[in-house]
């Protein structure tokens, strides 16, 4: 059972997101390649291949490759499948996008949002916002999967013996084409792959409030930011913010909660995290049941008196 594994990446260095990828694809089967696409990604391509448990890193690099079209991706992702048993995808929003495209062309069911990989046939995946697991076996003769990285470890770079073998892309789909992209640039670390993540919620208020609280406190930690889908749909934050079901789903060292009551659609999003801090002056709030540490208290005194404490530390 061969099994490929597509790359999320930079062009230079493989996201924490395609290692978690890997070591999942490496329960499946021995034989793990990993597909790098791109427009001058050959730097990626080399790194996938010193992966330890990668066989091949298939280098298709092509300038209209740049940037993740679903109807592209999935063209060339079905002229590799006669080799591959399954294709594994991170499940970020361009492998949700890809995906189910790649398994409607190949007539089978995807499987979404894998946490656990039981056997060939058989996977875990939450359901109800992650109150319910689900166990499903699929006898598809070819298995279309995204992964959700938060529930593996990273397969370690550098030790691997993987070659870099190019492919030839098949011809852009003539109907899509890429026109624009507005991208926020930050100094921070990403969202999706950050140790720390400091969150604020609907009782900050405003945006106003959002950034004279939440920010100040990030960039001293050295965090990302992030927010309540209640604080994003009020306009406190812009939708990248995002966490939770309908969100990005992070699983950082350190998670802290200011003014999150801690809906199921949020808590499916960062309850994996290793340590959970809540900050919420309801101490009846859903959020508490996740925390390791709790404080009942304003954010307004609380927040002001941690920042406080991390500068007498040397944070």
């Amino acid at each position: 059972m061969a099994v490929l594994v597509v790359a999320d990446h930079d062009n230079t260095h493989l996201r924490d997101n395609t290692n978690k990828t890997i070591t999942a694809a490496q329960r499946l089967s021995p034989e793990v390649d990993v597909l790098v696409l791109g427009s001058g990604c050959r730097a990626a391509a080399e790194e996938a291949a010193s992966v330890q448990g990668v066989r091949r890193a298939l280098l298709a690099d092509r300038e209209d490759l740049d940037k993740v079209i679903a109807e592209t991706v999935a063209d060339l992702i079905l002229s590799l499948m006669d080799g591959y048993d399954a294709v594994l995808a991170p499940a970020s929003s361009a492998g949700k996008n890809f995906a189910p495209r790649v398994a409607a062309k190949l007539d089978v069911a995807p499987l979404s949002d894998v946490i656990e990989i039981v056997d060939a046939d058989t996977f875990v995946r939450p359901i109800y916002a992650g109150n319910a697991l689900q166990t499903v076996q699929s006898s598809d003769p070819k298995k279309v999967i995204t992964v959700r990285p938060t529930a593996f470890k990273a397969a370690p770079i550098g030790g691997g013996s993987g070659v870099v073998e190019e492919v030839q892309p098949t011809p852009p789909a003539a109907r899509t084409r890429f026109e624009r992209e507005e991208i926020v640039k930050t100094e921070r670390p990403e969202l999706g792959a950050a140790k720390i993540v400091v969150s604020g919620g609907r009782a900050l208020g405003s945006s106003e409030e959002f950034e004279r609280v939440i920010v100040p406190l990030a960039d001293l930690l050295g965090a990302a930011v992030g927010a309540s889908r209640a604080a994003v749909d009020a306009g406190y934050a812009p939708n990248d913010y995002q966490v939770g079901q309908t969100g990005k789903v992070v699983a950082p060292d350190l998670y802290i909660a200011v003014g999150i009551s801690g809906a199921i659609q949020h808590l499916a999003g960062m309850k994996d995290s290793k340590v959970i801090v809540a900050i919420n002056k309801d101490g009846d709030a859903p959020i508490f049941s996740v925390a390791d540490y709790g404080v009942v208290g304003d954010y307004r005194t609380v927040v002001p008196q941690i920042m406080d404490e991390l500068k007498q530390v040397g944070r």
